[in-house]
């Protein structure tokens, strides 16, 4: 089975290099008839870009024209009407169109969200599509739903939440995932009016996952829970702390190891170990994040994103696309009746 994912390649901060030499990297990886990649932006520098990478990967990569761009200024609603011919835009809309099997944007994730909601559409009995991210964890990999893209949900939205993000644990992980609502305290008491309606319709679902009510940010890497879910709002900044806190312990570390010389010597001995853990916290290894709850995968990546970063969103968008992940996340939200 050949899997065609489609690229916006004007999204990331230094569109569209990085966007190139990503598609290529996942082509490299990938079995001659395994992937093919529609790279979708100024078709000029995108030509450009894949003549300077002299590859013969590059054969396997169609390029469409987009005569506009999306920037992270544009207001999401504004940009899907009035810039149609946007890379963003036209990417979505060649999956919508069978073009494609999923689709893969580093541009401006609310502008992405909208084009995926009105092109797309959403699946049955979704109020609300939600960023789906996997943060790592001694215990493994912890779910984190929604990640930014809804910053004042309702309560239905937020049980919503922790449904999509427990289908995509099952599929993904091939857990029956331990569920829990983010909050400022474990007691039933404690949390918001928001919080504690969540928690009610929650303890109330049914479904191939265990519900464990209210879980402290101190508990999300203790292997208490499998999937958090929180309001986008929260869970951005959950996100971004630990991305920050990553790179900060990391920068911590090489200061102590660069004390002396003997600190210098050691460092030798740890560094195959530090390595491993770099790529177990490096985003670019984990590409993007699944839009959970449109009709078909959507993966958004970060701005920043590298070669490296773009590639893994790629592999990502394919293997989603191979599982069904939208109807199979749309299965998981019987619980909620």
């Amino acid at each position: 089975m050949t899997v065609k994912v489609v690229v916006d390649a004007m999204g990331t901060d230094r569109a569209p290099a990085p966007e190139v030499a990503g598609a290529l990297r996942a082509l490299r990886a990938a079995r001659a008839h395994d992937l093919e990649v529609t790279l979708v932006g100024d078709a000029s520098r995108l030509e450009a870009e894949l003549v300077h990478a002299g590859r013969t990967e590059a054969d396997r990569i169609r390029v469409v024209h987009a005569s506009e761009v999306v920037t992270m200024h544009d207001h999401p609603g504004q940009a899907f009407r009035h810039k149609p011919d946007s890379s963003m835009r036209i990417a979505v809309q060649r999956v919508h169109d069978g073009e494609g099997d999923a689709v893969v944007s580093a541009g401006n994730s609310g502008a992405m969200l909208a084009c995926a909601i009105f092109v797309l559409g959403r699946l049955p009995g979704v109020e609300r599509p939600a960023i789906v991210t996997v943060l790592p964890t001694p215990s493994g990999p912890l779910v984190l739903c929604d990640a930014g893209a809804n910053t004042e949900p309702k309560a239905s939205h937020l049980a919503q939440f922790a449904l999509l993000a427990a289908a995509y644990d099952r599929v993904v992980h091939g857990r029956t995932p331990r569920v829990g609502l983010l909050s400022n305290g474990a007691e039933p008491g404690k949390g918001t009016p928001l919080t504690r309606e969540a928690h009610a319709l929650l303890a109330a679902a049914t479904g191939d996952f265990q519900y464990v009510g209210y879980i402290e940010g101190s508990d999300l890497f203790r292997g208490v829970v499998d999937v958090i879910a929180t309001d986008g709002f929260t869970g951005n900044i959950v996100l971004k702390t630990c991305e920050g806190i990553a790179e900060g312990m990391f920068g911590l570390v090489k200061q102590e190891l660069d004390k002396t010389a003997l600190a210098r010597l050691g460092s030798a001995l740890v560094a195959p170990a530090l390595r491993g853990l770099a790529r177990r916290i490096d985003y670019t290894e984990i590409g993007g994040a699944l839009l959970a709850g449109v009709t078909r995968p959507a993966v958004i990546a970060h701005g920043r994103s590298d070669a490296n970063a773009i590639a893994s969103a790629i592999r990502a968008a394919a293997e989603f696309a191979e599982r069904s992940l939208p109807a199979q996340l749309a299965a998981g939200l019987s619980a909620l009746g």
